[in-house]
C-alpha cells in the first residue's frame, strides 16, 4: 500500500516555516512535527513507497518493527526539539533542524542502498548547518572539521555500496553478517557507519562540534546522527564481534573524558560516546535480547540525552556561562530546570523507575546471558562513571556548590514545557517499560524489576554517591584542556594546510609572472599578425600599398583589419548553408 513518507512532511514543514513569520511560523512548526509523528504512528508493515528506475527499484519507504520504533522516537524528539526552539526567530535554523530530522527518518525507513545513502548524506549536510548556526568563530571552525570527517565517512560508505552492487549484491538492505567471509564492501560500509556512530578513535568530531552549536540545535544533534548509525548497525551488522569490543571501549572512553571535562555540553557530548557504546556492544553480541536492548536503549537515550542538553542549554541561555568553573549555586534561581535536569541525570545513571534503567540493564543482562563476563563487568563499571560525572559532578558544580553570584535571565516558557515533556516520558517509560518492549523487533522476554537488578543497581549507585561526597574536596572546578584524537587533524593538518596554501601562493606568483611575460611577448603579434612570417623566416613581408600613393618600406607591414576582414556576405552565406543543412537533416530524420 502506497503511503506518505514522514520525512517529506518535515521537508514541507521546513519550507513553509522558512517563509512564514511570527506566530504563523510557530504554528507551522508544531503542526508539521505533530503531523509527522501521527504519520509515523499510522504506518504499518503494508505501507510502502517505491520509485522505479531503469536498472533498480528504490524502496524509499519500508516499514517493519525495527524501522517503526526508530521512526517513532525520531518524530517524537522532533516535536520536543521544535517546542524547545519555538522562540528562535531564525527561519534557517528551523529549516536545518527539520531537514536534519527528515534525513534521519529517511535513513530508518530506507529499503535500499541508494535511498539510504542519499538520506545519510542529506543528514550530514543539514547537521553541518545546525552546527554553524552556533554563530561563533568556534562553531564555524568546528563545522569545517565536522564536514571533513563526514565527507571521509560518506566516501567510505559510498565506495562500499558500489563494491557491494558491482559484485552482484542485492539493492535491498539486508544483514551483511550473513556472509561467511567479510569482503571489502563489508569493511568499507562498516567503517563508514562507525564514523557516524562516533566509535573511538573516530569520535572526536562529535565532542568537537556538538558543544559549539546553538543551545537549541544541540538538542537535535544529540538525537539523530549517532542513533541512525546504531539503527544501520542493527540492520546490517548484527553479531559482528568487532562491534562488541568497540562498544565496550566506547563506554569506558566516554566516561573517563567526561569526568575530566569542564565544559558542560562537552561533558554531555562525551557521554553520547559512552552511551552509544552500550548500543554498539549489544549489536556485537547479536542475540535477540541484546538487539532489543540496543534499540530500547537508543529510544530511551534520545529522550534523556535531549533532556540533559535542554537543561545545559537552559543554563547557558540564562547565564551565558558554559564552564563548571564559572557556574554554581543556581538551584535557588532555577529550581525547575534543576529538577528536570535531575530526572535526566537519574535516567542516564540507570536509577530504577527511570527509563535508562529499563534499557541499560537489558544490555548488561544480555551480556550475562551470552556468557560474556568481562564485557558485563566493564559495562557495569561504565555505569558507575556515568553517575559520577552526569548525576553528581555536573549538577553539584552547576546548581549547588559555591554561589558565583550569577543572575539568570528568565527563560522562555516553551523551553520549560519541552523539558517537562521529556522528563515525563523518561519517568513514564521507567514505570511502564512494557509500552516500549512490546514494540521491539525481536522475540525476547525481559523483566527489569527483579530483586537482583534493582538491588545491584542501588548498591553501585549508593557506593558511587558516598565516594563522591567523601572525595568532594578533591573535585575542583578548574579550567581544563583535554587532548583527544581530534588533535591529529586540528594541529598537524592545520600546519599541513598552511604549508600547502603557502606553496599554492608561491606557484600562483610564478604563474602570474609567466602569464605576464607571455602576454607581453604576444601583444605585438596580436596587433599585427603579419609580423609572424617576418619573425619566423627573417624575410620582410611586402604588402601592396593601402592606397595609390607609394608608402615607405617601413610602413608596408602595417595591418589594416578592415582591409583583410572577410566580407559580411561570406558570413551570411555560411549561416544560410548551415541552416539549410540542419533543415535537411531534420527532414530526413522525420
Amino acid at each position: 500500500m502506497s503511503a506518505l513518507h514522514p520525512a517529506f512532511v518535515l521537508f514541507v514543514t521546513a519550507c513553509v516555516a522558512t517563509a512564514a513569520r511570527g506566530i504563523l511560523r510557530q504554528i507551522t512548526l508544531l503542526a508539521g512535527t505533530l503531523a509527522t509523528l501521527w504519520t509515523v504512528w499510522e504506518l504499518d508493515a503494508t505501507a510502502s513507497l517505491s520509485w522505479a528506475l531503469p536498472n533498480y527499484t528504490l524502496h524509499v519507504l519500508r516499514v517493519d518493527a525495527l524501522s517503526h520504533v526508530f521512526g517513532l522516537i525520531f518524530s517524537l524528539i522532533a516535536c520536543i526539539g521544535v517546542l524547545y526552539a519555538l522562540h528562535v526567530r531564525r527561519g534557517g535554523e528551523h529549516a536545518a533542524t527539520l531537514v536534519y530530522a527528515g534525513g534521519g527518518l529517511g535513513v530508518v525507513f530506507a529499503g535500499d542502498w541508494i535511498t539510504l545513502f542519499v538520506f545519510w548524506e542529506l543528514m550530514a549536510v543539514a547537521s553541518l548547518f545546525v552546527v554553524w548556526f552556533g554563530g561563533t568563530a568556534q562553531s564555524q571552525a568546528a563545522g569545517y572539521r565536522y564536514l571533513l570527517v563526514h565527507i571521509f565517512g560518506g566516501s567510505l560508505l559510498f565506495c562500499g555500496i558500489l563494491i557491494h552492487l558491482l559484485h552482484g549484491g542485492e539493492i535491498t538492505l539486508a544483514a551483511l553478517t550473513r556472509s561467511e567471509t567479510p569482503d571489502a564492501a563489508f569493511w568499507l560500509i562498516l567503517l563508514g557507519v562507525v564514523i557516524n556512530a562516533a566509535v573511538p578513535p573516530l569520535h572526536a568530531w562529535l565532542t568537537d562540534a556538538y558543544p559549539e552549536a546553538a543551545v537549541t540545535g544541540s538538542v537535535f544533534l544529540s538525537a539523530f546522527t549517532t542513533k541512525t548509525a546504531v539503527y544501520v548497525l542493527i540492520r546490517l551488522f548484527p553479531g559482528a564481534e568487532v562491534l562488541l569490543w568497540a562498544g565496550v571501549i566506547m563506554t569506558l572512553y566516554g566516561v573517563v573524558y567526561a569526568i575530566l571535562e569542564n565544559d558542560i555540553r562537552r561533558l554531555l557530548a562525551y557521554h553520547i560516546v559512552s552511551q552509544v557504546g552500550y548500543m554498539v556492544a549489544a549489536v556485537g553480541m547479536g542475540t535477540a535480547l541484546a538487539l532489543n536492548g540496543s534499540g530500547a536503549h537508543a529510544f530511551c537515550h534520545i529522550l534523556y540525552k535531549a533532556l540533559l542538553f535542554m537543561g545545559a542549554g537552559a543554563v547557558i541561555q540564562a547565564t551565558g556561562k558554559r564552564k563548571l568553573s564559572d557556574l554554581g549555586g543556581l538551584s535557588r534561581a532555577m529550581p525547575v530546570v534543576f529538577g528536570l535536569y535531575m530526572v535526566a541525570a537519574l535516567s542516564i545513571s540507570g536509577v530504577p523507575l527511570f527509563n535508562g534503567f529499563t534499557s541499560k540493564s537489558m544490555i548488561v543482562s544480555a551480556a550475562a546471558e551470552a556468557h560474556l563476563p568481562l564485557p558485563e563487568l566493564l559495562l557495569t563499571l561504565a555505569g558507575v562513571g556515568t553517575f559520577l560525572s552526569v548525576g553528581l559532578k555536573l549538577p553539584y558544580f552547576t546548581f549547588m556548590g559555591d554561589d558565583r553570584g550569577l543572575s539568570p535571565q528568565r527563560l522562555p516558557l516553551n523551553m520549560l514545557l519541552a523539558m517537562g515533556a521529556g522528563a515525563f516520558l523518561c519517568v513514564w517509560l521507567g514505570l511502564f517499560p512494557q509500552a516500549l518492549y512490546e514494540r521491539l523487533p525481536f522475540a525476547a522476554e525481559y523483566h527489569p524489576f527483579t530483586v537482583d537488578h534493582v538491588v545491584s543497581s542501588l548498591q553501585l549507585l549508593t557506593g558511587t554517591g558516598l565516594a563522591f561526597w567523601w572525595l568532594l574536596d578533591r573535585f575542583h572546578r578548574e579550567t581544563t584542556l583535554t587532548l583527544d584524537t581530534d588533535w591529529f587533524y586540528r594541529r598537524p593538518l592545520q600546519a599541513v594546510f598552511a604549508h600547502l596554501i603557502a606553496l599554492a601562493r608561491q606557484a600562483g606568483t610564478v604563474l602570474e609572472a609567466a602569464r605576464a611575460s607571455v602576454l607581453q611577448a604576444l601583444l605585438p603579434y596580436a596587433r599585427n599578425p603579419y609580423l609572424v612570417p617576418d619573425r619566423l623566416t627573417g624575410v620582410p613581408l611586402h604588402l601592396p600599398p593601402i592606397d595609390d600613393d607609394a608608402l615607405p618600406d617601413g610602413d608596408r607591414l602595417v595591418y589594416d583589419e578592415n582591409r583583410y576582414r572577410l566580407p559580411i556576405g561570406a558570413t551570411v552565406m555560411w549561416i544560410v548553408v548551415f541552416l539549410a543543412g540542419l533543415a535537411l537533416v531534420v527532414f530526413v530524420a522525420a
